[in-house]
């Protein structure tokens, strides 16, 4: 799939870390670093926009390791419509107990391409039963 892409960034093009990796690192772009403290959020420019075909989305997730090893995450999965020619910013967060630098160039989150539909509804009164029913939030128990 080829996708149309804007790079106002001093940085090279979103890319896979590994062959079969689902994910393309997204950098910051920035002029001087962001300073995050603990429980602040900011949003990060990328100088990336981008044409996605129609029934498509772009998926903004967290690094494993950035979060995992500095507390740093993105504020839910966002999403890049197909009708969005903007700059993609990423909201980050850090969930740490300790400052966190953000640099020009750093890897902040992944874009995952994915495909969608767009859903009609049916409006009844009553829903076919299912195994799992009503069951929500801890129903299955820890173990």
């Amino acid at each position: 799939m080829k996708i149309k892409i804007v790079n106002k960034s001093k940085h090279q093009l979103p890319e896979y870390s590994t062959k079969y990796s689902a994910g393309m690192d997204i950098r910051a772009n920035l002029s001087e670093p962001i300073i995050l403290k603990p429980l602040e959020r900011k949003l990060v420019p990328t100088g990336l926009s981008i044409e996605l075909p129609v029934g498509y989305e772009a998926q903004i997730r967290q690094r494993s390791g950035l979060t995992v090893n500095h507390g740093m995450t993105v504020i839910t999965p966002g999403t890049i419509d197909a009708d969005y020619r903007g700059e993609i910013s990423v909201v980050l967060m850090n969930i740490s107990d300790k400052d966190f630098t953000v640099q020009d160039g750093e890897r902040i989150c992944q874009m995952v391409i994915a495909k969608h539909e767009h859903a009609e509804w049916e409006s009844v009164e009553i829903l076919n039963n299912s195994e799992r029913g009503a069951g929500g939030f801890g129903h299955t128990g820890i173990k």
